[in-house]
Formats: structure tokens, C-alpha cells, sequence
């Protein structure tokens, strides 16, 4: 039989219960100068697991379960103000509406290694920033396995790895081959950026560079999602909703109001079709090359990038 994992689960929705975990956190953690929060398994994660098999304080599991994740980001957040800590951040794998007053920055899940899975967090990471959490990104690579040796994998990692270079947070994860078991003392294969080989290193090296070019960019387009509740990572009818064809578009985004990202989410490919809203004249950041807003193009995109284009005017720092 599996060897069940050492965690447990407690009632968020009971100010008690988050004050008895805070202040086991805050003896153990906080006290010891540890002020930021990764919240993995922060859902009712439960065996069976059905909400109606559920009770908590505020109410039948099913009516109130989904807020599992929402309270308990909130024990911290207050509990790490209360005691006087600085502005935090949780990183979440679950969230629910009016999380995001909580510091939560939320990754969707334990992912499978697959394009089907890279062509997903596209449209994941739209929903969620149209439902008001701004702060999200995805295990680059995909989290259940993947073989850093393997040739084809090293695609899918480096088209994830641009890709994640445009996410609000970006961020390499993941459970690697050769695998252990949960709770064993192996975690996993390598999964540095040195670990996929010369080419994917190159890719890798660059869109760090590039992200770190970015991040005065970024750090503005982070204060807007803070002042004004917009997410960093758009759907192009957000930032373009007189434009009848930019509601239509699932997968490509915009970051903040002047980057628009394509990423590439079929091996093999080496360019995709992409739409440019109409309304502004758009520039392709590594050919330099202008196109007119409105149109569907080729965009070229060999191993080394994914197509990525400026708002004409506009200051991203490239």
C-alpha cells in the first residue's frame, strides 16, 4: 500500500483553530525571522473527500468548503500583521474569491508534464486574474515527472520556461525523473536551470536576462494590480474591449497593458499564428519588426523564443 503522506487538515473557518495554527507557526517560523509563506495542499484535501461528507464552523462542507482556502491564507496574513511583521506573501495551490486581500499569490496545482497541460495554464492564468487574484504563475515544466535528459521533454521545459518568463511570478518547479516516493529522502531528479543541457541552459539564461530587464516593467504593472485590482496577466479584450475579435483570443495574454506574449504550445512548432488588437501598432521585441493592430500574423518562433511584441510608445524597458 501507498505510505500516506505526514499531513493534516484542520477547520480554517474557525477564528480559534487560525489563531492555534498562527501561533504554532509564529513559535516555530516567524519568531525565527521566517516571514514569507508557501501554503501547499491548502484545501480541504480530505479522504472521502466529498464537501457533503464535511462540517466546518461556518457551515455544511457543502455551502462553505471552498472558502478552506480563502481562511486559511487569512490566519496568516492577519497573524503575521498582529505580530508586527512586514507586508507578506503566500504562495497558495488553492484560492477563492477575496483571497487576494490576503497576500495570496496563487500556482495552479500539480500539473502533468505535457503540452496539452503548457496550452492550459494559458487560459488558467486568464480565468483567474479575470476572478480577481492578480498574482498567479505554473510550475514551469509541468510538476509530475518529466526526464531533464530527455530531448523531448528539454522542448517542453524551454517553451515553458519563456513562457514563465512572462507570468506574473516566475518560477521553476517540479517533481523530476528518476522520482521517489512521497515522504522518501530522494525529492526528486535535478531540475536546476544547468540540468536540461546547453541549448535549454541558453534559453534558460536569456529569458532571465530578459525578465530581469523587465522589472521595473513589471513592478509597475504589480502597483497597478495592487491600486486598482487589474491582473498583471490580461486577456486581450481587458486591455482592448472595443476590439470584437480580442474576445476570442484564449491563447495569448497580455502583460500589463504593454507586452502581448504568444507562447508556443505545440512541439515542433517553429512559428504560430498571432492576433494583435486593433487600436495600437505592435513590435516584435527580438526581430524589431511593426505590424498593425487588427490582423492575424506568422510570427516566427524558433527554439530560442516565443513571440513576443511592445506596444508601439510604450516604456517596458526593452
Amino acid at each position: 500500500m501507498p505510505r500516506a503522506l505526514p499531513v493534516a487538515f484542520y477547520d480554517p473557518t474557525n477564528p480559534r483553530a487560525r489563531a492555534f495554527v498562527w501561533e504554532t507557526v509564529k513559535r516555530n517560523y516567524f519568531d525565527l525571522g521566517i516571514g514569507v509563506w508557501w501554503l501547499d495542499a491548502c484545501e480541504s484535501e480530505l479522504n472521502p473527500g466529498h464537501p457533503r461528507n464535511l462540517s466546518f464552523y461556518a457551515g455544511p462542507g457543502a455551502a462553505v468548503a471552498n472558502v478552506y482556502p480563502r481562511d486559511n491564507a487569512r490566519g496568516f496574513f492577519e497573524g503575521n500583521r498582529d505580530a508586527g511583521g512586514p507586508g507578506t506573501v503566500l504562495l497558495c495551490r488553492s484560492a477563492w474569491a477575496g483571497q487576494a486581500k490576503y497576500g495570496a499569490a496563487v500556482w495552479s496545482g500539480d500539473i502533468a508534464p505535457t503540452w496539452e497541460a503548457l496550452a492550459r495554464q494559458i487560459r488558467a492564468g486568464l480565468s483567474i486574474g479575470i476572478s480577481g487574484i492578480p498574482w498567479w504563475t505554473t510550475d514551469i515544466g509541468g510538476f509530475h515527472g518529466g526526464d531533464p535528459a530527455d530531448e523531448a521533454y528539454r522542448e517542453l521545459y524551454a517553451r515553458w520556461f519563456a513562457f514563465g518568463a512572462f507570468c506574473p511570478l516566475f518560477r521553476l518547479h517540479g517533481h523530476r525523473e528518476p522520482r521517489g516516493e512521497p515522504g522518501s529522502p530522494m525529492s526528486g531528479g535535478p531540475n536546476e536551470v544547468w540540468s536540461y543541457g546547453e541549448r535549454c541552459l541558453e534559453v534558460s539564461r536569456a529569458h532571465m536576462e530578459l525578465r530581469e530587464r523587465l522589472r521595473p516593467y513589471i513592478g509597475r504593472v504589480m502597483e497597478e494590480a495592487a491600486r486598482r485590482g487589474l491582473p498583471a496577466m490580461r486577456a486581450l479584450f481587458l486591455q482592448f474591449p472595443q476590439d470584437g475579435r480580442a474576445w476570442d483570443v484564449d491563447d495569448e495574454f497580455l502583460l500589463g497593458a504593454d507586452l502581448l506574449v504568444a507562447p508556443v504550445t505545440r512541439a515542433g512548432a517553429t512559428s504560430r499564428e498571432v492576433y494583435l488588437p486593433a487600436g495600437a501598432r505592435w513590435i516584435e521585441i527580438h526581430s524589431g519588426r511593426d505590424f498593425d493592430g487588427g490582423q492575424r500574423i506568422a510570427a516566427d518562433a524558433p527554439y530560442e523564443y516565443i513571440p513576443v511584441f511592445r506596444r508601439e510608445g510604450a516604456d517596458v524597458g526593452l
